[in-house]
């Protein structure tokens, strides 16, 4: 009678058990420093729990989430109209979380004197009218463009704030992530491009835009021109594992996370 109370017990406890099953992520550059950190403090305090974490972008994290390959997608743009008809010929519901904020800072070689830029230069600069430092204040020297592909969200917003319509110049050299840009242009003296806020490091400078600089305070205050929001994407019928994740994201803890890595957490946005 006891052996048969104690496997019943085992039975009942067993169901209680948290879930452990595999969670796949994938998606935007910029998002992945924050989700990287988060599953391993996560995982920290569920030694069973799996969690995969890669980038590719916001388009492949989106795409990949409406054909069920993986259980987060990461992005750093919204859910576009088409992908949400996408998501309803598959049948399939998104659920799109807001987890951070960020700013698309826009970076030069950290030798480059030339300290802002405004909106229209911008633009005349990525657009391949602009083709020296001298013409914005800055030394004789040929501005190299470098811009993320077609799949980033960053590049997304870029065009839509910056460049209004405006193709990015030929030559410009397109890299497929954050840290291929950081490289770029550490190692170019003319070069600019653009990176999400936990990208900046010493060896960048970033530029004020029409005078306010990418920081924690011009996001929370909208003062920035290109400050976003970040997003986890996933299904209405996803796996309680997924969700208990995103909730821990979403979380006090999730958020100081966030701060670390220094984007903005979600309640600093709410004052």
């Amino acid at each position: 009678m006891k052996k048969t109370i104690s496997l019943l017990l085992l039975v009942l406890l067993s169901g209680c058990a948290p879930h452990t099953e595999r969670i796949d992520i994938a998606g935007s550059t910029t998002v992945l420093p924050i989700v990287q950190a988060e599953a391993e403090e996560y995982m920290n305090a569920h030694p069973a729990a799996a969690i995969s974490v890669r980038g590719g972008g916001s388009q492949v994290g989106i795409t990949s989430i409406i054909n069920g390959t993986i259980d987060i997608g990461i992005a750093s743009r919204p859910v576009t109209s088409v992908e949400k008809t996408l998501a309803a010929e598959k049948g399939v519901k998104l659920i799109q979380a807001t987890i951070a904020h960020d700013a698309v800072s826009v970076v030069v070689h950290k030798n480059n004197p030339v300290n802002n830029l405004s909106l229209a230069q911008l633009q005349s600069i990525f657009a391949g009218k602009l083709t020296n430092w001298m013409q914005v204040g800055g030394p004789d020297m040929a501005i190299a463009v470098i811009s993320r592909d077609v799949s980033s969200g960053s590049f997304e917003v870029f065009s839509d704030v910056v460049l209004d319509s405006v193709r990015v110049v030929n030559s410009a050299m397109r890299l497929p992530s954050n840290n291929a840009v950081v490289s770029a242009i550490s190692y170019t003296p003319g070069a600019i491009g653009y990176v999400g806020l936990g990208y900046l490091n010493s060896y960048l400078k970033a530029l004020s835009i029409d005078d306010s600089m990418p920081s924690v305070s011009s996001v929370q205050d909208a003062s920035y021109p290109l400050a976003r929001p970040l997003f986890m994407i996933t299904l209405a019928s996803c796996s309680p594992a997924t969700r208990e994740f995103i909730d821990f994201v979403l979380s006090a803890s999730g958020q100081q996370i966030v701060a670390r890595q220094g984007y903005v957490p979600r309640e600093e946005m709410q004052q």
